[in-house]
């Protein structure tokens, strides 16, 4: 979702804030270049619409304007509510927000209504007006505000969960982290509480453990709250793939799920493990190890992204272009911004526009938008001229009778 103008920072717990963000601006530290630049307003713009790291700021105000400009744009320049004709059911649907499509659904807004819908372009859910903000659904349960209290609904959009945390996570394998008062615990999908608030930061819940901050140190529980791993470390990151990135002496390395270091710290940037590849930082370059710890393909990138679907975007120079598991190039340097892959194409940017390439580096959708989103469901959402729409991989727009 979208951080709205009438939605204060101020209202959000600032110890949470500050620790997403300190983990997920790791590696981010030393570049003054251009394309880096434009590498952190991307991966910001997903983080900040859909939740990936900053979930309770970027609830979305019903009746708000987004705040998210474009390059160049000023405030003054944000959309206002449409007054074109509702669509037929034949119509191209668009917005002047949209976000990804996730268990069916998307979450949108045009004028002062926000609400979801699903595959077909159909109204599914309308939320009660009386909410401050809603976001996307984890579980079948989505986080709404009201006032400065989070809770959540259902799928049918009646209160599953009451409104009565200052701060709180999407659900993960059944349990979210919520803050009641000044500590961190966990409820599961009936609100019942299973973890006692007791933590000073807590982390979502991933391959039956999560990430916990008591005092200083961070540790990590199971579902039941019993600690596994003492806390010990100066940060640490959530398990993926039967390894977790933790911090001791200002170096990085890793453990597994029995709390053992499988691979020294050493190391100046570590992230999770995705393909069986971690991207690590040396200095200011990057590379890849393997789960043993060896390395697999050697630092030498300006930077670089995760693994996906058999390639990872990598920027050499201020290009960017993407390698293969060997560490061998697979589509060469030439684009302004290179996104992930997903669901077989991946979002690049050339000049002021982004369009979408295929694994071969050919153009599936011609660079035309002023932002765009990865595809999820079949669907990606794409911006121009402040209106937004979904397009599909022939480049069609989802069409349909919402309003």
């Amino acid at each position: 979702m979208h951080k709205c103008r009438r939605s204060p920072i101020s209202r959000i717990d600032p110890k949470f804030l500050q620790w997403r963000w300190r983990k997920w601006l790791k590696g981010l530290l030393a570049s003054g270049s251009a394309s880096r630049r434009q590498h952190f307003r991307y991966a910001f713009r997903r983080r900040l619409l859909f939740g990936t790291v900053l979930l309770p700021l970027v609830i979305c105000q019903i009746g708000c304007q987004p705040q998210l400009l474009t390059p160049g744009q000023s405030t003054t320049e944000l959309p206002t509510p449409s007054s074109a004709m509702p669509p037929t059911a034949s119509s191209v649907l668009h917005f002047d927000f949209a976000a990804d499509f996730s268990e069916g659904l998307a979450m949108v807004r045009r004028g002062d209504r926000s609400l979801y819908i699903d595959l077909t372009g159909d109204v599914a859910l309308e939320p009660d007006p009386a909410l401050d903000g809603v976001s996307a659904f984890s579980e079948d349960l989505a986080l709404v505000r009201v006032n400065s209290n989070y809770g959540y609904i259902d799928r049918s959009g009646q209160i599953a969960i009451d409104p009565q945390y200052m701060s709180a996570t999407a659900f993960s394998e059944g349990l979210a982290a919520v803050r009641p008062g000044t500590r961190y615990g966990y409820i599961n999908a009936a609100g019942e509480l299973m973890v006692e608030p007791q933590f000073v930061l807590a982390e979502s819940f991933s391959e039956g453990m999560a990430a916990v901050k008591v005092d200083d140190r961070y540790g990590y529980i199971k579902a039941d709250g019993k600690r596994v791993i003492s806390p010990q470390f100066e940060d640490a990151w959530s398990f993926s793939e039967g390894r977790a990135a933790v911090r001791q002496a200002g170096k990085w390395g890793y453990i597994d799920p029995a709390g053992a270091v499988v691979i020294a710290p050493s190391l100046d940037g570590a992230f999770n493990f995705s393909e069986s590849l971690a991207r690590v930082r040396q200095g200011s370059v990057w590379g890849f190890l393997g789960r043993d710890g060896a390395i697999a393909i050697s630092p030498k990138f300006d930077f670089a992204s995760d693994f996906s679907e058999g390639l990872a975007a990598v920027m050499i120079g201020v290009k960017w272009g993407y390698i293969d598991p060997t560490g061998a190039i697979a589509i060469e340097p030439q684009f302004d911004y290179a996104a992930n892959f997903s669901e077989g194409v991946a979002a690049v940017k050339v000049g002021n526009h982004y369009g979408y390439i295929s694994k071969t580096g050919k153009w599936v959708i011609d660079p035309q938008y002023n932002n765009v989103g990865s595809f999820s469901e079949g669907w990606a959402w794409v911006e121009a001229a402040n209106q937004w729409r979904y397009v599909n991989k022939t480049g069609d727009f989802l069409k349909g009778r919402v309003f």
